[in-house]
């Protein structure tokens, strides 16, 4: 008689959403505490369960920020080692233009306030960005890659306990 097979274990990475949300030579960035250290990223978490990658852009903007957002393109997906967590991070970025603020939303724990820098007040910031890929999307978006949102397909399938 054999062994049962031994499960494989199948690496996850984490898979995040950001957005790119330009005003003039401005950007909504999000200032946060992040690892016991105050960091600046662009609204940006992680997708969840049975959410597209389209809504969880919007949602996370939202929460972060109080912007209600318009996606217009996807800038480019990245792959990454964090530094923070040592996990591998996919990160979908998105163009988005701003339509409305809601300045009395409450913003998501940890966020200490959403703020519109330009490029270079950014890159100033230097180690204080929450990782490299902040300014790697918005300078893809500066050098033109804008990629349909028609790319991406979400099928959502069945959720859990529901018949097929």
């Amino acid at each position: 008689m054999s062994a049962p097979p031994t499960p494989r274990t199948v690496w996850c990475p984490h898979v995040t959403v950001a957005c790119v949300v330009a005003d003039g030579d401005r950007y909504l960035m999000v200032e946060e505490e992040a690892c016991g250290r105050l960091a600046y990223n662009q609204p940006a978490g992680h997708l969840e369960d049975h959410e597209s990658l389209t809504d969880a852009a919007l949602r996370e903007t939202l929460e972060e920020t109080g912007w209600t957002v318009e996606l217009q393109h996807l800038i480019g997906v990245q792959q990454w080692r964090s530094t923070e967590h040592g996990d591998g991070v996919v990160r979908f970025s998105f163009a988005a233009r701003a339509l409305s603020h809601d300045p009395a939303r409450p913003l998501d724990t940890g966020i200490r306030r959403a703020l519109w820098l330009t490029r270079a007040e950014i890159a100033a910031l230097g180690d204080r960005l929450r990782s490299p890929l902040v300014l790697l999307s918005i300078d893809a978006w500066l050098a033109g890659q804008r990629l349909p949102l028609r790319a991406l397909d979400y099928l959502p399938g069945n959720p859990p306990d529901t018949p097929a």
